[in-house]
């Protein structure tokens, strides 16, 4: 395959994926390659704000298998480039282009997909969007990109636009910077109990980098990432692309997981997703949003049985 570097961890020792960079006109994509180069690999995409490196504990699960798994770090994100100045990330429409170059740089076919929240929602439009292309996909604590009544779309709208523009012009000087544990700390608040201490430090060897000035540490994610309120959908449009979704879907709510404005939409979309999907299985396990990161066995047999069936 193309692009792919050995990654060697700080014993020298070399680990069990590759690190891959797929060419974008900004740039690159950045993921982790587990398993065997040989095969076409299931899709993993992380979610908002995170990076790959929340498979960590899952994939050598999967690989363990016989699977084999890219996971991606959506551009802004990880190791990825960020997007050019001056524009803005509409996060799950953004998604559904990142994995299209994906899929045709190394000419992949009928793939497959596991998505946790935001890369869910990616999944799910992929999936939607070109029907005869997808032959399974996971998804973990979403069912669809995020729904807003079209009021409060339109109520953050300017706010949403004022706040893109000052993290634009923030001074490279202004941005946060970290040591280590303070950094650490920081991650772990921010979750709020979604992932415990160790994911955060699993999180981190993606999600942080040293400052220009080399006095400690700042996050690797773009701040741009945290004002995208144009990319959300009513729960019309989302319906629309539940009903042309044709493949086999595994949808896994953590409990009590992620709390959604409107929880009655999560059962109303797999619903109208069972009508036309392949196959729909739905499992309700016991967790946070991040689950599948903070105790990767609690899902690990649900997918593989799932993808290798």
């Amino acid at each position: 395959m193309n692009n792919h570097n050995k990654c060697n961890g700080q014993t020298g020792k070399e680990e069990e994926f590759l690190e891959v960079k797929v060419p974008v006109p900004w740039g690159h994509i950045a993921g982790k390659w587990w398993g065997s180069q040989d095969v076409q690999p299931i899709i993993a995409i992380h979610g908002w704000q995170d990076n790959c490196g929340t498979f960590d504990n899952l994939a050598p699960r999967l690989r363990s298998r016989g699977l084999s798994v890219f996971c991606v770090d959506l551009p802004g994100h990880g190791f990825s480039s960020h997007i050019p100045q001056g524009q803005s990330y509409y996060l799950f429409w953004d998604g559904v282009q990142y994995l299209r170059r994906i899929v045709k740089h190394f000419d992949w076919k009928n793939i497959s997909v596991i998505g946790h929240s935001l890369g869910g929602g990616i999944a799910f439009l992929y999936a939607a969007i070109f029907p005869n292309e997808v032959e399974k996909y996971v998804s973990i604590d979403i069912a669809s990109p995020s729904v807003r009544s079209p009021k409060k779309m339109v109520d953050v709208l300017g706010s949403s636009m004022d706040k893109f523009l000052a993290y634009e012009s923030k001074p490279v000087l202004e941005v946060p910077c970290y040591d280590y544990e303070d950094m650490l700390d920081v991650l772990v608040d921010a979750h709020a109990g979604s992932i415990n201490r160790s994911g955060c430090e699993i999180m981190l060897k993606r999600g942080m980098k040293s400052s220009k000035n080399g006095s400690g540490f700042v996050f690797t994610r773009d701040p741009r990432l945290k004002v995208s309120a144009a990319g959300f959908m009513t729960i019309e449009q989302v319906l629309e692309f539940a009903s042309r979704i044709t493949c086999e879907v595994l949808n896994i709510r953590a409990s009590p997981g992620l709390k959604f404005d409107n929880p009655e939409h999560y059962t109303a979309v797999l619903d109208e997703m069972e009508k036309s999907a392949k196959r729909l299985e739905r499992q309700v396990v016991e967790g946070t949003h991040h689950l599948h990161l903070n105790d990767a066995d609690s899902v690990a047999p649900i997918i593989c049985d799932f993808l290798l069936a």
